[in-house]
């Protein structure tokens, strides 16, 4: 049987591309498989099923078993892909010999818990379902009547999975408490009457490179939450007939949603430390202190906290300081915008992307190894991948071709979540950029006001209005 394209770094060059060499490539098809010059590109649904399942003289490739379980959720719930799974496996070629069958068994066993530990490990989302994890149990029942070895395998594969759950759910409830009352937004009339007195982000950390870490530090925990298949489900629910529109709407993309609001609370956060102090002196410090932070986000390989800092400070209520700005020397600021400048589809930001992922792959140090994309546009690419290739074509088969980009991309960004974070905490500091209360659009323009007044009677009309809105809050 044709194999399939080698896993993770060796994915194969985007098929998409037009730097692809043009050749008129051998196509074979096998098995309602078919291969383009031995790889994979297209088949019916059941045959890539069939070809995911395990048999005693064959076990498919980890590519293959990771592009099929993030790619099949678009056409089957992971539930009944366990189904079939399950039923090709045990059922399909039972016997009327129970001594047969418990022979096979035992031979394939050991097969059958190395793909469920494949699936278990990289998406142990799918088994907060409790269909899927009564698949487990049954198993690892049938797995007991013809090896020991692999019913105790299917034991400790289950413990861990167990453990991840734990770990996830508490997580999840840590985001909960941090957004709840505890961080409600400050009002303006409230901020400006103590600010004189209100800790700052100076206050409770006056070194840039220890802040841009503690950034890191957030940005790598969140990231390390984010299954795969949330790229997936954040583009699958399009159809009112989508009949797996049930089973999105409960899981869903949480946990990437929830990194998405951390990118706009960081750049609200920045925003609110410049517009708040009443001192022009202050608010240039905290301007020239966040340029500083942003530039060792730069050079650690944050992208992410990068970017957030940069939309902060160039949103209009702190780009229209201008006395502020003039105390300020822009120019390390004006080299950060250049590197992330949007133009050419952020060329700059791509190039240097590039090298922090070389970086990453020669590593000799922790440090080296971190790589945290500015992922909007991460979630950008996906959704264009998504929605420039079809995922079935005219013959009614799926479009594997894409799926193998879609497993690349999202390989990658796997491969950048498993990095440790090497610095040391400072639990102060990353408490106050999590939970310290942000100020929203209104309360951030009047801030802006308060500390320069209106230029125009315009500006003079917007600041009265959101002074009787906000202060009668």
């Amino acid at each position: 049987m044709p194999q399939t394209t080698p896993y993770a770094g060796k994915f194969s060059p985007n098929p998409y591309s037009s730097a692809t060499p043009r050749y008129t490539p051998v196509e074979t098809v096998y098995g309602g498989l078919c291969y383009h010059d031995n790889s994979l590109v297209s088949g019916s649904l059941e045959a890539l099923i069939q070809h995911l399942v395990p048999t005693v003289d064959y076990f498919p490739d980890r590519s293959y078993i990771f592009t099929f379980l993030l790619s099949s959720r678009l056409f089957l719930h992971p539930y009944e892909v366990m189904s079939r799974v399950c039923y090709m496996c045990l059922e399909q070629h039972r016997t009327t010999d129970p001594q047969i069958d418990r022979r096979r068994i035992r031979e394939i066993a050991p097969k059958i818990v190395q793909l469920l530990t494949e699936w278990t490990e990289t998406f142990p989302y799918d088994f907060r379902d409790e269909r899927m994890m009564r698949s487990i149990k049954d198993l690892t029942h049938r797995l007991a009547l013809g090896d020991e070895l692999s019913r105790r395998a299917m034991q400790r594969m289950t413990q861990r999975l167990l453990r991840k759950l734990t770990t996830l759910g508490q997580y999840e409830e840590s985001l909960v408490t941090t957004s709840g009352p505890a961080t409600e937004k400050l009002t303006a009339q409230k901020a400006k009457q103590q600010a004189a007195r209100r800790e700052d982000v100076l206050s409770v950390c006056s070194d840039p490179f220890v802040l841009a870490q503690q950034l890191t530090h957030i940005e790598m925990e969140r990231l390390s939450y984010i299954g795969p298949e949330e790229f997936v489900y954040a583009f699958a629910m399009k159809g009112p007939q989508d009949n797996r529109k049930l089973f999105f709407s409960k899981r869903r993309a949480s946990n990437l949603e929830a990194y998405v609001e951390w990118f706009n609370r960081l750049s609200y956060l920045v925003a609110t430390e410049i517009c708040t102090p009443v001192k022009k002196k202050h608010r240039a410090r905290i301007l020239e202190f966040f340029i500083d932070v942003a530039r060792e986000c730069f050079n650690i390989g944050n992208f992410n906290s990068l970017m957030a800092i940069i939309t902060g400070m160039n949103m209009s209520p702190v780009s229209r300081l201008k006395k502020t700005w003039s105390k300020v020397d822009t120019a390390k600021f004006d080299i950060l915008e250049h590197q992330m400048d949007p133009s050419s589809n952020f060329y700059n930001y791509r190039t240097a992307l590039r090298g922090a992922t070389q970086r990453c792959l020669t590593a000799q140090t922790s440090r080296e190894k971190i790589v945290i994309p500015f992922f909007s546009l991460f979630i950008k690419d996906i959704y264009f991948l998504n929605e420039g290739c079809a995922s079935r074509l005219p013959n009614g088969h799926i479009n594997f071709e894409k799926f193998w980009e879609l497993a690349k991309q999202v390989s990658e960004f796997l491969s950048w979540r498993l990095a440790a974070c090497p610095f040391e905490r400072d639990r102060k500091a990353m408490q106050y950029l999590i939970s310290t209360p942000v100020f929203s659009d209104d309360e951030l323009q009047l801030a802006s006001y308060e500390s320069e007044g209106p230029e125009n009677n315009m500006e003079r009309d917007t600041r009265r209005s959101l002074r009787s809105s906000l202060y009668r809050a």
